[in-house]
């Protein structure tokens, strides 16, 4: 079996190290390989790994984060199977730290969690050792791996996914395969502020969505509470809060004591909201975290990469406060799978930050992201040969019904159902950075840590007004923009549509959790539909009624399928 991986983070690594066992595995990524938020990663990996823990506890710990949106049965797959992952790791040679005793692994305790069970390398470069490993003993194999290689998009014939457009250093070419695995991460690029690096554009959720896959939890965006209130705003780990370091305001009061009972450990939409509201309070200026009783000594031993940081930007933390601020830290949502990384169309597989598996619900439990990699990345590698199984209904799915649009096409690939298909949220930019920092701008005011119907709609209505680019998989800044743009309206459109405060998704309008919202929101989109029923309920006409406005966005359903005869693919290696 021929099976193309996208995307070189620790998803795409295990997933490709893994399937070369038994498989043509050809591995490709857009920008240098471990490029990915993998190595931007310093809190460590939760594991029920030592005597005084359990898998059950984690489980505990992950739904009561999760403000009752997760799937028990996909926690309990990552709780269980966890900890061998992470001894895999081990014996494939990530040297996590030890404890002073030399004894046994070091574990530090984290935000929301009833143990110290996070196990971490480096001190604060976790991320960074496993990415290093992992890529070492991916060159070492059989993968064929091509980096500065971007997806474009898939490529559906007959209902099923049979490969990738990818634009490549010398253009645009097709990979065919037998399978497709997604690692292709989140889209921490939508928003102004970001711990993400710059390779995050959704390009991966993007590119399934067009293709007609479902989507899951799209609303649910995790801000971490602390990031260095810097330009880049580097991520300060959630750690530095688990090991003693406070939040204070400008009169030097733990706001957080007021907010929650677990003060800087509440979960992080808790935290994140607890600091934006304190902002508000002192005019938008950042508020303080005091990791001075620590010691320098200490910070230096276990945080050595972030005290090169705050030390780059001026700040000596262990004598002085240093100002942070939330920022666009993790995407729950995305392409929906099983447990196998099994997506709704036959032949595409989805892991990591692109997958929503179900474990994270409204919120991610601090240090879970990568295990999920680990644990489900194995378990898509180990099902490529198994019969494909659909996934079971969604609890709510919303069809959203888009027309044919007009595409430039381009000798170097065929044309395809995914790129026929364009959402209702397809507003192309023209490619640039001007287009980018608009989106940005929207998203964080508007689509960020709070949200209202207005601001939503504002979103949709500037997002839809924008006029189609040329064929944007001309350049990579034009393929990422479009991704962004595609991704920044479904978003919107989902966090309008869940009207109730939950998780990571705020509603200023709808501040309470709302119990008939307990469920999960699924996504797709069609050319046609053969139903005569709306998939949305009729809004009020009112023009000033927000639901009416994105109402009245909607294409009209099409009467009968819009449809090109497909042609045969006929390239089968084209990087081989």
């Amino acid at each position: 079996m021929r099976v193309l991986v996208i995307g070189s983070g620790i998803a795409g690594l295990i997933a490709a190290y893994r399937a070369c066992r038994d498989h043509d595995v050809v591995l490709v990524t857009k920008a240098a390989a471990g490029e990915a938020n993998t190595a931007y990663a310093q809190g460590g990996i939760a594991a029920a790994l030592f005597p005084d823990d359990s898998a059950e506890s984690h489980a505990d710990d992950t739904l009561r984060a999760a403000d009752g949106l997760a799937d028990p049965e996909a926690v309990r797959v990552l709780t269980s199977e966890g900890p061998q992952r992470v001894r895999d790791l081990i014996g494939l040679g990530v040297a996590f730290d030890r404890d002073p005793s030399g004894s046994g692994l070091a574990r530090g305790h984290e935000a929301a969690h009833s143990a110290r069970r996070v196990v971490h390398a480096g001190g604060d470069a976790t991320g960074r050792e496993i990415e290093r490993v992992l890529l070492d003993a991916v060159r070492r194999s059989a993968v064929a791996l091509h980096e500065r290689t971007a997806l474009a998009e898939l490529i559906v014939r007959d209902g099923r996914v049979v490969g990738a457009e990818l634009l490549g250093p010398s253009g645009l070419l097709v990979e065919t395969a037998d399978a497709v695995i997604l690692a292709t991460g989140g889209a921490g690029q939508l928003f102004r502020h970001t711990t993400n690096p710059a390779v995050t554009t959704g390009d991966g959720v993007a590119a399934a969505w067009r293709a007609g896959a479902e989507l899951t939890d799209v609303e649910f965006y995790q801000f971490h509470p602390t990031a260095l209130a810097v330009p880049g705003t580097p991520l300060i780990s959630e750690a530095v809060r688990g090991d003693g370091a406070v939040l204070l305001d400008e009169q030097g009061r733990r706001f957080m004591l007021d907010v929650h009972p677990d003060g800087e450990l509440a979960p992080r939409d808790v935290v994140a909201r607890g600091i934006a509201d304190a902002m508000a309070r002192q005019g938008g200026r950042p508020v303080l975290l005091d990791a001075t009783s620590l010691g320098g000594a200490y910070l230096e031993q276990r945080f050595p990469g972030l005290t090169q940081v705050t030390r780059t930007h001026g700040f000596d933390w262990a004598t002085t406060p240093i100002p942070v601020t939330p920022a666009a830290h993790y995407w729950m949502g995305g392409v929906r799978t099983d447990v196998d990384g099994r997506t709704s169309i036959p032949g595409l597989f989805c892991v990591g930050e692109a997958a929503c598996t179900g474990v994270h619900g409204a919120n991610r439990l601090a240090s879970n992201s990568l295990l999920e990699s680990l644990v489900f990345a194995e378990r898509a590698a180990g099902a490529l040969d198994a019969p494909w199984q659909p996934l079971t209904p969604a609890d709510d799915l919303r069809v959203i019904v888009a027309p044919a649009p007009a595409v430039t096409s381009s000798s170097a690939a065929p044309s395809s159902t995914a790129r026929r298909a364009a959402s209702e949220t397809q507003a192309l930019f023209s490619a640039g950075p001007v287009a980018r920092a608009r989106i940005q701008e929207l998203m964080w005011s508007h689509v960020g840590l709070e949200r209202d119907a207005a601001g939503l709609a504002a979103v949709l209505d500037e997002l839809a007004a924008r006029p189609a680019s040329r064929d944007p998989r001309e350049t990579l800044m034009g393929l990422e923009d479009r991704n962004l743009a595609d991704l920044a309206a479904l978003v919107a459109t989902a966090a309008l549509h869940r009207t109730e405060s939950r998780g990571a998704h705020h509603r200023r309008d709808h501040p309470v959790a709302d119990p008939s919202w307990l469920r999960r929101v699924t996504w797709t989109r069609t050319l046609h539909v053969e139903s005569a029923t709306p998939e949305f309920p009729t809004p009020p006409a009112s023009a000033t009624d927000p639901a009416a406005r994105a109402s009245r966005r909607r294409p009209a359903r099409a009467s009968s399928p819009s449809r090109d005869p497909e042609p045969a693919v006929t390239t089968r290696a084209a990087l081989a």
